[in-house]
């Protein structure tokens, strides 16, 4: 299995990059709406996503940035160029980074026969194209397989249908422990809040904290977050945060 092992939760947080590919991602033809669904799904996991890039359908483009992505993560998924047309290059700039030929996968022609039936033409078919060795993975809700090669996923780009496949990524990579988030809202401004947050930052350095300001809502100027994995920490430090503010404050804790 490419010795990559699938359902083992490290203690230490697993890492994902998103790699999206696509000509009409970067003219802005296509608005991009994949990276938060995926971002959101690891995080229930426990899977931290650490870097997205987006690439033109280029198959030496996608060779190098698959190499340099999969090796330096636990998890690659890429997103777009799976289809049957000219531009729908990603599975072959993934062989090319793993040093592997193209193929097309009997169970995958199979498939597409058996869907498009009398229909299916040559060019169908070339949605079977895998690279040689790669897995196709399923679940018992999601039938048709997603394409898997050691820690590299291929995904569909239309957000639709790479919503739709979420759930195999889910079973096979196994539920780690899942990000908690707090959120504090204030009425006092970034710079008010600074000498506040400081000292909550140097006490829990395991928690995230972050600070968004808000324009034009009556109901609060600033939004803090503190997000972890452990989730006792995550309250101690929402909880150290409140004991700091003023009368009146918070706004609101959720």
């Amino acid at each position: 299995d490419m010795g990559y092992a699938l359902g083992v939760t490290e203690p230490k947080p697993r890492t994902a990059a998103l790699l999206l590919v696509g000509d009409e991602l970067l003219s802005g033809k296509i608005e991009e709406a994949n990276m938060v669904v995926l971002a959101r799904t690891f995080r229930g996991i426990g899977v931290g996503l650490r870097r997205v890039v987006t690439i033109p359908d280029d198959v030496e483009t996608i060779a190098r940035e698959v190499s340099a992505l999969a090796s330096s993560h636990d998890v690659l998924v890429t997103s777009g160029g799976v289809g049957p047309t000219h531009d729908d290059v990603t599975v072959d700039g993934v062989a090319k980074a793993f040093g592997v030929p193209v193929d097309l996968d009997p169970h995958l022609v199979a498939l597409l026969r058996e869907h498009y039936g009398e229909r299916c033409t040559e060019n169908h078919l070339l949605m079977a194209r895998v690279p040689r060795g790669a897995a196709l993975e399923t679940t018992v809700d999601v039938r048709w397989p997603t394409i898997r090669y050691a820690n590299t996923w291929l995904f569909p780009g239309v957000p639709e249908i790479f919503r739709l496949k979420l759930p195999v990524l889910v079973e096979k990579l196994g539920r780690g422990q899942a990000w908690l988030s707090r959120a504090v809202y204030t009425q006092m401004d970034e710079g008010a809040l600074m000498p506040l947050l400081a000292p909550v930052v140097a006490s829990f350095p395991d928690v995230a904290v972050g600070s968004y300001p808000k324009w034009a809502d009556p109901t609060y100027k600033t939004k803090l977050t503190f997000d972890g994995q452990d989730h006792a920490r995550v309250e101690a430090a929402k909880a150290a945060f409140v004991a700091l503010l003023p009368a009146g404050e918070p706004q609101r804790v959720d």
